[in-house]
């Protein structure tokens, strides 16, 4: 087999092409969280903490060689923590959701089943033995 059927054996497996979708859905996913909490969650928590932006909070360093600030971002830490948590979280609970939809019980049956009549072989030797019997 050569090398570019091998790689179109790999490239069109199904496993593939659902890891691809699910790595979109994922950047997409994550840009939506992101801008729940940059955009909703971190300015509400700015203003109830005095009416900082989380983003610009940061502690100088001093200068560096080449005569410009070296800053320590702090704040832009903390926005991508609450990022990760977020994520985390919404993650979590739509895994729990879905596993929750797979695991759901069949309904169960009706009425069981009737058991199967025996073979005909069977039933004449239970009227042998029971003619013997007598």
């Amino acid at each position: 087999m050569s090398l570019i059927q091998e790689f179109k054996q790999f490239a069109v497996r199904g496993n593939v092409i659902d890891l691809a979708v699910g790595v979109v859905v994922g950047a997409a996913f994550g840009k939506i969280v992101s801008s729940l909490v940059g955009d909703i969650v971190m300015p509400v928590l700015g203003k109830i903490v005095g009416g900082v932006s989380f983003e610009d909070m940061g502690t100088s360093l001093g200068m560096g060689p080449d005569g410009t600030e070296i800053v320590l971002k702090w704040g832009a830490f903390v926005q991508t923590i609450f990022d990760f948590t977020l994520i985390a979280a919404a993650l979590f609970m739509a895994i729990k959701a879905i596993n929750r939809l797979k695991a759901a019980p069949a309904p169960a049956p009706a009425e069981p089943a009737a058991p199967p009549a025996p073979p005909r072989n069977e039933v004449l030797l239970e009227e042998i033995r029971d003619l013997l019997k007598k």
